[in-house]
């Protein structure tokens, strides 16, 4: 195979997390982070019956948890 020509793309930043993604990052269940995104304490969106968290919202309220 002749990877001199495979195109890459560059990645975009990511916008959003997933409920499992916020679950790693804070060490905590799966469970326990849903709970999280029906607190309000930063912006979710629902996308059918995934829901998926504002990347710079969780960023900005993780970061004010000192």
């Amino acid at each position: 195979m002749d990877t001199n020509n495979i195109v890459r793309v560059p990645s975009k930043p990511k916008q959003v997390y997933t409920v499992l993604e916020i679950a790693e990052i804070l060490q905590i269940s799966k469970s326990k982070a849903y709970e999280l995104c029906k607190q309000n304490l930063f912006r979710t969106v629902n996308i059918g019956r995934s829901v998926r968290i504002s990347k710079e919202s969780f960023d900005k309220w993780l970061n004010e948890q000192n």
